[in-house]
């Protein structure tokens, strides 16, 4: 199972580039992780297993989003399939959603490993450039040679800038090409200028700062809008360049284009919290959400009474249907201070956060149900959803989490039998 599981692995990374490794080193590296993530998905073993996966095909060159995308499938798809081939499985929704919590792992040590690769590349781009420059003064003709290169050929933005004046000196074509100004527009100008008033926010500050020799260096990203109007992310560093006698000379600056990153990142965390199907939050944000809240919190449990009826009848699409149906509507009847999540299958979870009391929660409650008291259209044919619900009222202040999870879940079992709509077919 493991071994199948590293050949199609190795099949859906195809593409995302790794020149260090062959095919089979591929597969031979993947199945050294197999079997410990199949007994994490089993439950077995601790979710480590995906940062080991994602920090061993990092160091193996994969930088490509793809092999992100591809894992991520592979975990949470290929993974679930190995163990419970069969979705009617008693354990296939516990597998699940520990395959999801494996894909977030991974998807997050990928990233940070990206975020490593690329700062470990500009920090030895910016060494390169600095020790070039120092070695100007005493071996004037090899070392501008040698900084000449590095400088026109870097992937990254590289800018000298008189620390008299604050005007910049020269820039090379990336940097010209990450701020969305044509380099030869940039020689004489103060950094404030190119940079525009829209951008040059805590920049400026920092700037002054190094200017006066208050500082001898500074690192931040920040929002960046070009000229045209597209706005990027930018990590920005400027360092103060000194001579043998530690007088400084010009400042030295170094721009990288993140916007890519930080999207795949934005991407990875919402994928990684939010229900596949439904587009609302699921269970881990949810819980994010309740370990976050502060004071009294409302909470409404909902499941579907006889959607397997639906599923076994209709076929999973119509199913598929119908919990994104429940889902809008639901989202359609939240308060402005509650938020819903899927749990997974046919179970919903609704948490009012700063809830006045029992009364707004029943309110709550009670247009929960009603949302859900239209019929549904499945496959040409109207269709009722049973829907029972159980409410908790608890004190985030005053309870740890596990025992507040725990009181929620005691209260609404036991409330769950008191609110119960019917189901049922409706004639067209």
């Amino acid at each position: 199972m493991a071994g199948e599981l590293a050949v199609r692995w190795a099949a859906m990374l195809d593409g995302a580039v790794a020149p260090t490794l062959t095919r089979a080193q591929v597969e031979d590296l993947l199945d050294t992780f197999g079997a410990r993530l199949i007994a994490a998905v089993r439950g077995t073993a601790d979710m480590s297993v995906a940062r080991d996966a994602a920090a061993a095909l990092v160091a193996a060159n994969y930088r490509d989003p793809l092999a992100v995308h591809r894992s991520v499938l592979v975990l949470c798809k290929d993974l679930v399939t190995a163990v419970c081939p069969d979705a009617d499985c008693p354990d296939y929704w516990p597998v699940r959603e520990r395959a999801i919590e494996l894909a977030a792992e991974f998807a997050a040590e990928f990233t940070a490993g990206l975020r490593n690769a690329a700062l470990a590349e500009q920090e030895t781009t910016l060494s390169a450039a600095l020790t070039a420059a120092r070695e100007a003064e005493a071996r004037r003709h090899l070392s501008e040679a040698r900084f000449q290169a590095i400088f026109e050929g870097a992937s990254v933005g590289i800018g000298t800038v008189d620390i008299t004046t604050g005007r910049v000196v020269d820039v090379n074509n990336a940097m010209a090409e990450t701020l969305g100004v044509p380099a030869a527009d940039m020689p004489g100008r103060s950094v404030a200028d190119i940079l525009g008033p829209a951008n040059i926010g805590e920049a400026f500050t920092l700037f002054q700062r190094l200017l006066s020799g208050e500082i001898d260096r500074f690192r931040f990203e920040t929002e960046h809008t070009k000229p045209d109007g597209a706005r990027t992310i930018i990590d920005l560093s400027m360092t103060i360049v000194r001579d043998s006698e530690g007088k400084p000379r010009f400042l030295i600056g170094v721009t990288v284009d993140v916007t890519d990153r930080k999207q795949l990142a934005d991407q990875l965390w919402y994928d990684a919290h939010h229900d596949s199907l439904t587009g609302l939050p699921n269970r881990l944000l949810f819980f994010d959400r309740l370990a976050a809240a502060t004071g009294q919190v409302g909470v409404c449990y909902l499941d579907l009474d006889g959607f397997k009826e639906i599923n076994d009848r209709r076929g999973h699409t119509a199913g598929d249907r119908v919990l994104c149906d429940v889902a809008q509507r639901l989202r359609m009847a939240l308060p402005p201070n509650g938020v819903c999540a899927r749990l997974g299958g046919d179970e919903f979870i609704v948490l009012v956060e700063n809830c006045s009391g029992q009364a707004e929660l029943d309110t709550v409650a009670d247009k929960l149900l009603a949302a859900l008291d239209d019929p549904f259209d499945v496959a040409g044919l109207l269709v009722r959803v049973g829907t029972s619900i159980g409410t908790a009222l608890v004190d985030t202040d005053a309870t740890a989490i596990d025992e507040l999870m725990h009181a929620v879940d005691t209260a609404m079992y036991r409330n769950k039998a008191l609110r119960h709509r019917g189901s049922g077919s409706v004639p067209r």
